[in-house]
């Protein structure tokens, strides 16, 4: 009788306090857990990306924000960034996907949302004041990335 393995399938959850070393903390779980899990191959780019969403949610919210990280069985892996500003940003919003304007040259900020079409295969969000998992507020933005090659194309959350 042969064994059955699960494919190497987890989940991990964090919640984050409005507090401007949110971003470090999150960066700091990513490397640990994709180390851990021996998912070498796409640490640098969830951890940046991961790095933007928490600190826009920390920049552009007066409230918490969560962290999921969900391998998923065919290899990629999905981070999800929840926050309580209701509105979705492009490119996760509705088409046009390409509505994020170009940051100026000398510009500080403004070039993550840029990153994350740069480097993720899939990302999508959905406003949870729109949704059935209405909570009062707030919004979900997640990206994949990983495992088999995949069209880069936005999509809403699955």
């Amino acid at each position: 009788m042969g064994t059955v393995s699960l494919p190497d399938t987890w989940v991990y959850a964090l919640r984050l306090p409005h507090d401007p070393r949110a971003a470090r903390v999150a960066r700091m779980t990513v490397r640990a857990v994709l180390n851990g899990h021996g998912r070498h191959e796409v640490l640098d780019a969830v951890e940046l990306l991961t790095s933007e969403l928490v600190g826009n949610a920390y920049r552009h919210t007066a409230g918490p924000a969560s962290l999921r990280l969900t391998a998923l069985a065919d290899g990629r892996l999905r981070v999800g960034v929840w926050d309580s500003h209701p509105r979705v940003p492009a490119p996760f919003g509705d088409p046009p996907w390409d509505r994020v304007p170009a940051a100026p040259v000398d510009a500080e900020a403004g070039r993550g949302l840029h990153l994350v079409q740069e480097y993720a295969d899939s990302w999508g969000g959905l406003s949870l004041a729109d949704s059935p998992l209405d909570r009062g507020a707030g919004k979900l933005l997640w990206f994949e990335v990983g495992g088999a090659p995949l069209r880069r194309t936005p999509r809403r959350c699955p």
